[in-house]
């Protein structure tokens, strides 16, 4: 089986390097909003849009004008990257998968990738690595980066810069390990288990808010742009860079240990732009509840649900399992005893009691099982080939009803 897999680490670059780095990474900046300025034109003008290889005659029109001459000082491939991404950002919003392609900014997402391993030279014993124009720049080898170098991503994040290296190694098939577990997330609770094991939040924003408010509070006060101002807004970068680290290294964790200890993982396929959207409404309807609904969207963006589910597709594929996606409905609603479904049941945010049979159970349990019965179900049907699976737990059979009301 083959694996790609990428490994990320900190780049210790001299003065000239950074230098360099920033206007290589100015240049694709330039490329990506000047063809994207350009396909915008044609579009008001009635002429159909250009594919890649059309820009990439632009481009090299473009390194030759004497207006842009500067252009040839940059690798050309990574030109020619941001030109794929900007082809890329097309076939996502036709495919309705993104909104439509924006320009990029300046000190924003500052990048350059480098697709041709026979120009990139990795130095692993002497943490090292060899990049056009840039030269040998030396990196905090934290880990060892195994594989084929395929491609270098060099991407600059809070005055910091980094490198991404993807690499591809032969791996033998794994078999999956573990039992199945369905998983209920939460906010109170960030992940409950089928099995009755539930992980804390971290709620790494919240415990940072009072201190990014008062760093955002001074930044806003300085003159913008000036020298204060670029410290203040540094500092602001600091800690948003920390809240972010802190979330991904929880995840990470979290999610490396569910998909090593179970073959399969069913999952509730949440909606997260949609459970996160503004009830703030419009000044002719006005929403309702909108400081309770801030503060809920503040608290499921602070979990991290979207990038969790991310993680444990690929964790779970190398290790040899499955993640299997079911409809949320009434998973915290369905008794997992009788199967009675009703709002009732739901006696608080914690305590489920069934109003037909008596059942109690703490309510995220509950909703995990229910998941856990959707996903075996879907996953049946997916085998079989049935197309349309059962709903979220609500499907039992006579015998089990009898039991639970015996």
């Amino acid at each position: 089986m083959l694996r790609l897999q990428a490994f990320k680490f900190e780049l210790m670059p001299t003065g000239e390097q950074q230098r360099q780095m920033r206007r290589f990474a100015g240049s694709c900046r330039f490329v990506f909003n000047k063809a994207l300025a350009w396909q915008k034109e044609r579009y008001e003008q009635g002429e159909s849009r250009l594919g890649y290889a059309g820009l990439c005659k632009r481009l090299t029109e473009w390194r030759h004008d004497p207006e842009t001459a500067w252009l040839a000082n940059a690798p050309v491939h990574p030109l020619q990257q941001a030109l794929k991404d900007l082809e890329r950002a097309y076939a996502n919003f036709f495919a309705q998968r993104a909104d439509f392609p924006r320009f990029k900014k300046k000190g924003q997402r500052d990048s350059l990738r480098y697709p041709d391993p026979k120009q990139i030279k990795l130095d692993r014993a002497n943490s090292r690595i060899f990049l056009p124009k840039l030269g040998w720049l030396r990196y905090r080898n934290s880990r060892e980066a195994l594989g084929m170098v395929k491609n270098v991503t060099v991407s600059q994040s809070c005055g910091k810069w980094y490198v991404s290296i993807q690499t591809a190694r032969e791996v033998e098939q794994p078999l999956p390990d573990g039992a199945a577990v369905g998983i209920d997330m939460g906010i109170t609770r960030f992940a409950t288990l089928s099995d009755g094991t539930f992980y804390a939040p971290l709620n790494s924003f919240k415990r940072h808010e009072k201190r990014l408010r008062k760093a955002q509070r001074a930044m806003s006060r300085k003159t913008r742009f000036s020298n204060n101002w670029k410290k203040a807004k540094a500092r602001v970068q600091r800690i948003h860079s920390r809240i972010g680290h802190a979330r991904r290294d929880y995840l990470h964790k979290i999610s490396t240990t569910i998909s090593q200890n179970h073959a399969m993982v069913c999952i509730e396929d949440l909606p997260v732009r949609n459970l996160s959207r503004s009830a703030a409404g419009t000044t002719e309807v006005p929403g309702r509840n909108v400081r309770a609904k801030s503060g809920l969207n503040k608290s499921i963006l602070d979990q991290g649900w979207f990038e969790f589910r991310r993680q444990l597709d690929y964790k779970l594929a190398w290790n040899g399992g499955w993640l299997v996606a079911v409809p949320p409905r009434n998973t915290s609603r369905t008794c997992p005893c009788c199967g009675h479904v009703s709002a009732d049941n739901r006696q608080s945010q914690a305590r489920f009691e069934c109003v037909e049979c008596g059942f109690e159970e703490n309510a995220d349990v509950v909703g995990a099982i229910n998941v856990s019965r959707a996903g075996h179900a879907r996953f049946a049907c997916e085998v079989s080939g049935v197309v349309r699976p059962p709903a979220a737990g609500t499907h039992r059979s006579d015998s089990g009803m009898a039991r639970c009301r015996a």
